[in-house]
């Protein structure tokens, strides 16, 4: 089976064979992604946190869901709107391709799902010794008391069991979620398998809305404000500026501009 990293990278990365790939393009995306994440890190590091571990994993674990919500919605209406602009037989060509993008839109919520699941599973928020009560499954073949002892002593191991399973779980759903999440984001979930010029279009739209979801909450570390509102907007701002140069490094070396692409 293949590893949970191996199978959140072929869900969130693209794969049409026909694909343009400029190297200098997608290195400018991995780096702009290990920049991010090197600055969330010092970020967390530099500074403490408002409140305790366990808060804030599950609070990003809740800013995650939310954000994977925005992100879907927003890559949906962005190449709903960028298929129904393109004329005809572009637009069904360029919809037969969207199978790609739905797969890494759905891989983050889907982990994440998986991830609150278990976590809800070892809290015994689903089930716990409590909920079964004692039993006895030997049908008296022992007596009343011994064998609820033994029944017990079962139920026990089952349960002990189940917590590893749970916790093997949560381990690759957890290692699945963040994977997916960095490669879907470096390739912009997938939308260069539609057209090559979708991840440069549609990355402003998805790191903005995603700003302004950060807009409603307060900041995970006690910073001094101008350090916040830069790390807030850094992000935004660069993205957007890459953005504008991958859509000109495109149309000076490849001819691909929105016009064109439409079919207009």
């Amino acid at each position: 089976m293949p590893s949970p990293i191996a199978a959140a990278s072929v869900l969130t990365s693209p794969s049409r064979p026909d694909r343009i790939e400029d190297p200098v393009i997608a290195r400018t995306q991995r780096v702009r992604t290990a920049l991010g994440l090197v600055a969330m890190a010092w970020l967390l590091l530099a500074y403490p946190l408002r409140e305790g571990r366990e808060d804030f994993v599950l609070g990003k674990l809740e800013e995650l869901l939310i954000g994977c919500c925005i992100v879907v919605v927003a890559g949906v209406v962005g190449v709903s709107l960028f298929i129904v602009s393109a004329r005809a037989p572009l637009g069904r060509m360029y919809a037969g391709r969207i199978g790609g993008p739905l797969s890494a839109l759905g891989a983050v919520p889907l982990g994440a799902g998986v991830v609150w699941l278990t976590v809800a599973a070892l809290g015994g928020d689903i089930v716990s010794t409590a909920d079964v009560g004692p039993h006895d499954f030997t049908f008296g073949l022992f007596g009343h008391t011994v064998g609820t002892l033994i029944s017990g002593l079962v139920i026990a191991l089952l349960f002990i069991a189940a917590g590893l399973a749970c916790a093997a779980v949560l381990v690759a759903a957890v290692c699945f979620t963040l994977a997916a999440a960095v490669t879907g984001l470096n390739s912009c979930f997938r939308t260069g398998d539609v057209h090559e010029l979708l991840p440069a279009l549609l990355s402003p739209l998805l790191v903005w809305s995603l700003f302004g979801l950060q807009l409603f909450d307060d900041a995970d570390v006690a910073a001094p404000p101008l350090v916040i509102y830069a790390f807030s907007l850094g992000g935004p701002l660069s993205v957007s500026a890459l953005s504008l140069w991958e859509v000109r490094r495109l149309r000076t070396r490849y001819g691909m501009t929105l016009r064109s692409v439409l079919g207009r």
